[in-house]
């Protein structure tokens, strides 16, 4: 009986052993790419601010990724969002 509680202990630390770097890499990658997505986020609103034209469909664009939440996928998918929002805000100050 102490074998196979012993057996059941030791093969309970080689599995977190293996999956716990990760499940800190993974948190690690979710925070960068959500920091990169809150940056373009944020660099959309500050050409909607400075943009004195309506830009509908830049509008619907950074308010669909500020809804966004989720993994690294969900943040590359917003910061996508934000910088295509950014841009048309741009070309429609520039142009």
């Amino acid at each position: 009986m102490i074998w196979l509680i012993g057996g059941l202990v030791l093969i309970g630390a080689g599995v977190v052993s293996a999956y716990l770097p990760r499940l800190r890499a993974h948190g690690e990658r979710k925070r960068a790419a959500w920091a990169t997505a809150k940056a373009a986020i944020a660099a959309a609103g500050v050409s909607r601010d400075a943009c004195a034209a309506d830009v509908p469909e830049a509008r619907r664009l950074l308010a669909e990724a500020e809804a966004l939440s989720g993994g690294p996928d969900a943040a590359r998918t917003a910061t996508e969002l934000a910088e295509r929002a950014d841009t048309l805000w741009r070309e429609a100050r520039d142009g």
